[in-house]
């Protein structure tokens, strides 16, 4: 079992910068692969950055490359999302997620989501 509580969503203006964390309880952390995943009011939930299941590699979605980093640290059980240059569109609720299986993009992959945490861009 995984639990994930995420955190450091606000309010920010356009032009921005916010670092989501995500704090995971259970021995088994590092087993997991994890990502972020963002859902807007009347929006599906959608991918944004994900490591693969050897944390060799990373994947961003078109429309958050070269803005976010993802990065995780084991030893503190926590995995990160950097995010700048913020734009309005950029605001979801964020969820942090980990799975043990291949497939990075498609959220039914994932076993274990936390609550999430509000993004709000102004403009």
């Amino acid at each position: 079992q995984v639990q994930l509580v995420e955190s450091g969503g606000g309010l920010v203006q356009a032009g921005g910068s916010l670092r989501l964390s995500c704090a995971a309880s259970g021995r088994t952390f590092s087993s997991y692969a994890m990502g972020w995943f963002r859902q807007a009011p009347g929006k599906e939930r959608e991918f944004v950055a994900a490591f693969t299941r050897s944390d060799r590699s990373t994947y961003y979605a078109d429309s958050v490359k070269g803005r976010f980093t993802i990065s995780r640290d084991n030893a503190k059980n926590t995995v990160y999302l950097q995010m700048n240059s913020l734009k309005p569109e950029d605001t979801a609720v964020y969820y942090c997620a980990a799975r043990n299986v291949a497939g990075i993009y498609n959220a039914l992959n994932y076993d274990y989501w936390g609550q999430g945490t509000q993004v709000t861009v102004s403009s």
